[in-house]
């Protein structure tokens, strides 16, 4: 070991550690089309095992935003891996690509293997949910880049489909129906809000709301929706979907559509998880600005036709998958929201 590049803040030593403790929480992600296995210049997997006529690679990349502040405050490090991995599965699902495999990069101030081992625990549990492999990625040490006990860490996802399968919401039309999955919570967007009325209100974390710790529900990771979304594709004709992230219904529903077409939603229904409750409650923020910014209860939306809404609730509810209809695709531009 260099003693002198410990001195100028890099511990090798303490990134050896680091990944002899991510190596059990990889191994339990691994697919059978990944070649070589974990420590590699290059990780490798084997699209030809796949059984694909004509595959389509789909890929997506993100963060956690500000979530991730919150964490390291909070000394919370286990489950801020499955927001990493859910902000981009949850994204490339929406063509109906099926994960195939996930990168990370962590950067951190200080190497603490621990904390890595936790993080690297929850990308594993997190790929373990969208049955993706964890294939690769990369741990920096760079002191003068984060303060003390500040790290960041961002996701790369590939998935696959069969090109005449790939879901680009050509066939959606006025009529269609469009069902709603349920979030986990605030899931991984709006925490420069969630950090201020927390700082403004001096507000002790620790506190319960009916019952559970605030940052429990505050941590709560991102719901991933693909074995829901595999199950439908093998019995429904899926249109288009959407992954509601930030910009709320208001931005996230129209990508989705035809540049010509817009939607009725009746929200009424819809269950508001406590925590989005208590954030709107805080904040001074309308539930119409909410649905501009938040999830709102709903993390996901799938649109089909209407006769076959009743086949896909029942193979959601089999699936113990919270889901209902909300609305409809209109035959004009923009998002009405009653409710």
């Amino acid at each position: 070991m260099s003693e002198q590049y410990k001195q100028a803040g890099v511990d090798i030593n303490a990134g050896y550690e680091a990944v002899e403790q991510m190596k059990d929480h990889v191994k339990r992600t691994m697919r059978p089309e990944v070649i070589g296995g974990l420590g590699g210049f290059g990780a490798a997997f084997d699209l030809s095992q796949l059984n694909m006529k004509a595959p389509v690679l789909v890929s997506g990349t993100d963060g956690v935003g500000t979530k991730l502040k919150l964490a390291i405050d909070n000394n919370r490090h286990d489950t801020i891996g499955v927001d990493a991995v859910a902000m981009c599965v949850n994204d490339i699902i929406t063509t109906g690509a099926e994960p195939l495999y996930f990168l990370d990069y962590i950067a951190v101030n200080k190497v603490v293997p621990e904390h890595i081992g936790e993080i690297v625990k929850g990308i594993a549990e997190g790929c373990s949910q969208s049955e993706c492999a964890l294939i690769g990625g990369e741990t920096a040490e760079m002191g003068e880049m984060y303060g003390s006990g500040e790290y960041d860490i961002a996701g790369f996802a590939v998935g696959a489909v069969e090109k005449n399968e790939y879901i680009d919401g050509s066939t959606v039309q006025a009529g269609d129906k469009i069902i709603g999955l349920s979030s986990s919570g605030i899931h991984s967007n709006g925490y420069s809000l969630v950090r201020k009325i927390i700082k403004d209100e001096n507000i002790d974390v620790s506190t319960k709301l009916n019952g559970k710790p605030l940052i429990d529900l505050l941590l709560e990771p991102t719901q991933i929706y693909v074995k829901d979304v595999k199950a439908l594709k093998d019995k429904v004709n899926i249109k288009a979907m959407s992954h509601i992230t930030g910009g709320g219904f208001i931005e996230n529903i129209p990508r989705a559509l035809p540049e010509n077409l817009g939607v009725s939603l009746d929200v009424s229904n819809v269950k508001v998880p406590e925590i989005l409750s208590w954030l709107l409650e805080h904040s001074g923020m309308t539930k119409k600005e909410a649905y501009n910014v938040f999830n709102m209860g709903i993390g996901f939306i799938i649109v089909i036709a209407e006769n076959e809404t009743e086949s896909a609730l029942n193979i959601l509810k089999n699936l113990n998958t919270d889901a209902q209809i909300i609305g409809e695709v209109t035959a004009h531009q923009g998002i009405e929201i009653n409710g």
